[in-house]
């Protein structure tokens, strides 16, 4: 049995908010939570499951080669921690850094949706996404109308002290960018938080950190492809 998220052998699973998992503490823990969730057909529920029926990535690591041949999938190979290094030092290079699950600045929001990304990639300031938010995204070919009014209602948001989370995408999310950059606004990436997309949007990509973030629950380097964009807009909406 393949659960919907592509895990093997697990049931739908909701988190529980009232019962989170505690973070890694160590740097072994932190690449065993990362190899966990890279690894083949294990998806964010999946990942969730199996910390709870196993105690630890580590001992979810263990567990998922039998896992895998119960389930008819021969030959089963985890993420290697090798594979992880290699996306570690590229958070490196991109002067990212990780958020795990239960970390003091994990968005409390985001642990309340049916399907709490357990890490997150992010470059800024993490205690923007502290704050209360705001989503404000729209079309991509907006009017002219449309995208000042996106961006008058940022900045009057974020004087009144909330943040204004978007997409980074053409159009109403790149004014909505716009209007908050002194203020404070986050940008959800669909693709990796290294892959700045649409590409014109570089440079504001940049900008934000300098009074907010980026983040993403992708692994480096990834395109954003259409798939990604809803699981992209379950983060927006969940801050």
């Amino acid at each position: 049995m393949i659960s919907q998220d592509g895990g093997v052998m697990m049931a739908e699973h909701t988190v529980s908010s009232t019962h989170p998992l505690p973070p890694p503490t160590t740097e072994e823990d932190r690449v065993s939570w990362l190899r966990l969730l890279r690894s083949h057909r294990v998806g964010i529920s999946t990942f969730f499951r199996l910390m709870h029926e196993h105690g630890s990535a580590a001992a979810a690591l263990k567990a998922l080669p039998d896992i895998a041949r119960k389930a008819g999938l021969e030959n089963y190979a985890a993420c290697s921690a090798e594979r992880v290094g290699i996306e570690i030092r590229a958070g490196a290079e991109a002067q990212a850094r990780l958020i795990f699950f239960g970390n003091e600045d994990y968005p409390k929001a985001l642990m309340t949706i049916a399907s709490p990304p357990p890490v997150l990639w992010i470059t800024g300031n993490s205690q923007t996404l502290l704050r209360p938010m705001v989503a404000i995204v729209g079309a991509r070919n907006a009017s002219s109308l449309g995208t000042r009014m996106a961006r008058y209602l940022a900045k009057g948001l974020g004087e009144l002290g909330y943040v204004t989370v978007s997409g980074l995408a053409r159009g109403v999310d790149t004014a909505a960018h716009k209007g908050a950059l002194k203020t404070g606004t986050v940008a959800v990436m669909a693709g990796g938080i290294d892959i700045l997309y649409p590409a014109e949007n570089a440079k504001l990509g940049d900008e934000l950190n300098d009074q907010g973030a980026r983040i993403s629950e992708q692994p480096m380097g990834v395109i954003p492809k259409a798939r990604h964009f809803p699981s992209r807009n379950r983060l927006i909406s969940g801050l």
